[in-house]
């Protein structure tokens, strides 16, 4: 079967939680502890919330693009608007097992051209200091770091810190 890049209907909601789950404790499993990702994944890459993402999309949500062989989602990802010319990709993870099979890049390729038939001309993404995986591959795509914030999601004695990277698009 070939890959393709397709956005996401119903059918594809448990295969979203998977790999967003697998991809999310893959890149942080050995950096972050167990509880926060827990808290993370459990926030997130629900089945209730994708969903919910998946049936109502519009531009500042534009749902999630999966990466499908056969009925196999390997990666997906999603974005949206900002404000009128700013898109951010909010999530975009593959299967552990997947990875540098240029996938992810055409996932970011959907969301990107989603992005600029909103209006957008730039694009944001926050990575995880430290994410070995993201940092190179957004920076290959593009992306410039910018600046530094403090992570989404931490709680009392937790310091994570996230990367603000953007390009024109």
């Amino acid at each position: 079967m070939e890959i393709e890049v397709i956005k996401a209907n119903e059918s594809h909601v448990d295969g979203i939680a998977k790999v967003c789950t697998d991809g999310y404790w893959a890149t942080y499993g050995s950096s972050h502890p167990e509880g926060y990702i827990h808290r993370i994944v459990d926030e997130f890459y629900n089945r209730n919330r994708i969903l919910k993402e998946v049936k109502e999309t519009n531009r500042y949500w534009g749902g999630y693009f999966v990466a499908v062989d056969g009925d196999k989602v390997l990666g997906a990802g999603g974005g949206g608007l900002v404000d009128e010319s700013t898109g951010e990709v909010y999530v975009l993870y593959m299967d552990p097992d997947r990875k540098n099979e240029g996938i992810g890049t055409q996932i970011l390729n959907a969301i990107t051209a989603q992005q600029k038939s909103f209006g957008a001309s730039k694009q944001w993404v926050s990575v995880q200091k430290g994410n070995t995986m993201g940092i190179p591959f957004y920076e290959a795509k593009g992306f410039t770091f910018q600046y530094e914030k403090r992570g989404y999601g931490n709680e009392e004695g937790e310091n994570f810190t996230s990367l603000r990277y953007c390009r024109f698009i």
